[in-house]
């Protein structure tokens, strides 16, 4: 159809309504065989409907209330993906399967699966009769998943770095007071995020500033679905009377390094709170030289900044240790459009979305002359 929009653009729009995690994200668009959208869906992270169930039950939804959309033949449909469909029953069934069973007769995708038994829906697809193409290769729909395709190929899980701070960038007061910098709706959006996740880690300073929970709280204050592992960074022993005393779950790594970190979430056995062998989900809440030591090591996928509008004079930085000498060597980010990013207000603050700048590839040697 002349002047359409192209549907995987489509789905590269939708996959960003979702959530960074654990999962990548997707979208899916589903067309007529004139290039009409007939239904939109994408991932809302893990243990959600994939993207392309969410695309096929908005269809059937569509055809139950349109008699004229009902009597499309689905053989004629496509239905565009901005990942592969998998082919392997986790917390949800098999993409695959779904597509199966909806008689859509051809399938797009952009990017192939990577992630082994998770992969294989194109064959599936293609061996029951569905015209299959891909990977087209948009270089938008690799990008969605180009950092979690960095991480899961080191091995570890996604990380996410968590800062609350005022606007001339503390995160405390002169006297060490922090509580609260920000207000009700970032708390409120920061326990959504905690609710992804498989563990949160902070440092001792904070263990002993603060005694926090590192629970998922309502808000009335009570605790709810499952309880990420609270995880304490440094060397100093965590308090007799600390309130992460009382969870047994709780990992204290006496070391300030976070590859020791990430070493430790390996050994211990799962299953997370999220299921799985492995984490899949980590955040990095703090204190300043904590989230100052993941960032400075590479390890911080995404960036959730809450800036409260306070200004605290001589305060206590929000990050620290990054050892940053000179403007040229500053760590760069970018916004980060995903879940409805960049910059969005929460109450009075503001959240801002990140994601780091990857570090230029080194030049390679001179060629050599024949």
């Amino acid at each position: 159809m002349s002047g359409a929009p192209d549907p995987m653009a489509l789905a590269v729009g939708a996959a960003l309504r979702g959530v960074r995690g654990a999962n990548p994200l997707v979208g899916a668009v589903l067309t007529d065989d004139a290039g009409r959208v007939l239904a939109a869906g994408h991932h809302r992270g893990r243990g959600t409907a994939h993207a392309e169930v969410d695309a096929l039950a908005r269809w059937e939804a569509a055809r139950a209330a349109d008699p004229a959309l009902a009597a499309l033949d689905p053989a004629g449909l496509t239905l565009h993906v901005t990942l592969e469909p998998c082919d392997h029953t986790g917390s949800t069934g098999p993409c695959s399967g779904a597509i199966l069973a909806s008689g859509v007769g051809a399938v797009r995708y952009a990017v192939a699966d990577p992630t082994g038994v998770d992969g294989g829906g194109a064959a599936r697809l293609a061996a029951h009769g569905v015209r299959v193409s891909g990977p087209t290769g948009e270089p938008a729909a690799l990008a969605l998943t180009e950092r979690w395709r960095r991480a899961r190929d080191a091995g570890r899980p996604w990380i996410t770095g968590h800062l609350a701070q005022s606007l001339d960038g503390h995160a405390a007061a002169a006297d060490g007071t922090s509580r609260w910098i920000t207000g009700a709706a970032s708390r409120a959006h920061a326990h959504r995020v905690r609710a992804r996740v498989d563990a949160i880690v902070v440092g001792t300073g904070t263990v002993l500033a603060d005694d926090p929970r590192l629970t998922v709280r309502d808000a009335a204050g009570a605790e709810t679905g499952p309880q990420p592992v609270p995880v304490v960074q440094g060397r100093t022993p965590i308090p007799a009377g600390a309130a992460l005393r009382a969870r047994p779950e709780t990992l204290h790594v006496p070391a300030h390094e976070p590859e020791a970190v990430l070493a430790a979430l390996a050994a211990r056995p799962g299953p997370w709170p999220h299921g799985g062998a492995r984490p899949g989900h980590v955040l990095i809440e703090g204190g300043p030289r904590v989230l100052g030591a993941w960032i400075r090591a590479g390890l911080v996928d995404e960036l959730m900044v809450y800036t409260a509008p306070l200004l605290l004079g001589a305060g206590r930085p929000a990050v620290a240790g990054l050892d940053v000498g000179t403007l040229a060597d500053g760590l760069r980010w970018h916004p980060d459009p995903a879940e409805d990013g960049p910059v969005r207000a929460l109450g009075e603050d503001v959240w801002t979305h990140l994601a780091p700048v990857p570090a230029p590839a080194p030049e390679g040697p001179d060629p050599q002359e024949d």
